[in-house]
C-alpha cells in the first residue's frame, strides 16, 4: 500500500467523517498528512487514532487568516503540497422561504469562500503534477426542499474544478470532484439528531444499493484521484452516491 508514498498532503476538515478516514487512507499509502478542524479536541483525538505522519493544525476555512497561518506551517515544515483535499464543508438544511442572510452568509462563507481561497492559498506550495480533490455532494443535480443553498455551493464547486483543470494543466496540476450521496458520519448523526436512524432508513430507500455510503467509500475514491492511477483524469465529477445521480 505506498501509491501516495513520499507525497505531501493536506485535508481540511480533516478531525471526523470522510476527513479523518482519508486522513488514515493517506497515511497508509505512505503520505504525510495535514489536517484541519475546527474543534481542537477533536483534532487531538484524529492524531492519536491515526498515530503517525500526521499534524493537526486548528483553522476555520472561512477565516482567511487561519488559511495563512495553515499554509505557512505546511511551507516552514515540508516546502510543498502534493495533494490538497478541500473537505471541509457545512451544511444546514433551510427552506427558502426562511432562510436568513447570516444563513446563507455562513453557508456559502465556508463551502465556496473557504474551499475557493483554501485552493488560492494553496497554490504557491502545490507542485507541478499535484492534485486538487473537492468535497462535493450529489445534491448539486437534485432538487431537494431545503438544500438550495448548500446545493447551490456544491454546484460552485463542480464549477471551480472545471476553470481550474484549464487554468494549470500546463502545470500538470488535475482538480476534480467527489460527489457523495449519504454518508454514515457523525455529522449526520448531528444534524438529524433523535431523528438520524429515521432519516437513515428515509435515505436508503433511494439508494438503488440499498444503503448508506460509509467514509471508507470516500476515501478509496480519494486515493484514487490522488495518486497516478487516475493521470490522466481531471476535471470531473466522480459520483460516490450507490447510483443515486445514475438512477
Amino acid at each position: 500500500m505506498n501509491a501516495l508514498q513520499g507525497k505531501v498532503a493536506v485535508i481540511t476538515g480533516g478531525s471526523s467523517g470522510i476527513g479523518l478516514a482519508t486522513a488514515k487512507r493517506f497515511v497508509e499509502e505512505g503520505a504525510d498528512v495535514f489536517i484541519t478542524g475546527r474543534r481542537k479536541d477533536e483534532l487531538d483525538k484524529a492524531v492519536v487514532e491515526v498515530g503517525k505522519n500526521i499534524t493537526a493544525i486548528q483553522a476555520d476555512v472561512s477565516d482567511l487568516a487561519d488559511l495563512d497561518r495553515l499554509f505557512e506551517t505546511v511551507a516552514k515544515n515540508k516546502g510543498r503540497i502534493d495533494i490538497l483535499f478541500a473537505n471541509a464543508g457545512l451544511l444546514e438544511p433551510m427552506l427558502t422561504q426562511v432562510a436568513t442572510p447570516e444563513h446563507f452568509d455562513r453557508t456559502f462563507g465556508t463551502n465556496v469562500r473557504g474551499v475557493f481561497f483554501t485552493v488560492e492559498k494553496a497554490l504557491r506550495l502545490i507542485r507541478d503534477g499535484g492534485s486538487i480533490i473537492l468535497t462535493c455532494s450529489s445534491t448539486w443535480q437534485k432538487g431537494i426542499p431545503g438544500y438550495a443553498t448548500y446545493s447551490g455551493t456544491k454546484a460552485a464547486l463542480r464549477s471551480f474544478v472545471r476553470t481550474w483543470t484549464a487554468e494549470y494543466a500546463s502545470k500538470g496540476i488535475r482538480a476534480n470532484v467527489i460527489s457523495p450521496g449519504p454518508i454514515e458520519t457523525p455529522g449526520l448523526q448531528e444534524l438529524f439528531g433523535e431523528n438520524a436512524e429515521s432519516a437513515k432508513q428515509q435515505f436508503k430507500t433511494r439508494i438503488p444499493m440499498r444503503r448508506l455510503g460509509r467514509p471508507e467509500d470516500i476515501a478509496a475514491a480519494a486515493v484514487f484521484l490522488a495518486s497516478e492511477e487516475s493521470s490522466f483524469i481531471t476535471g470531473i465529477d466522480l459520483p460516490v452516491d450507490g447510483g443515486t445521480v445514475a438512477v
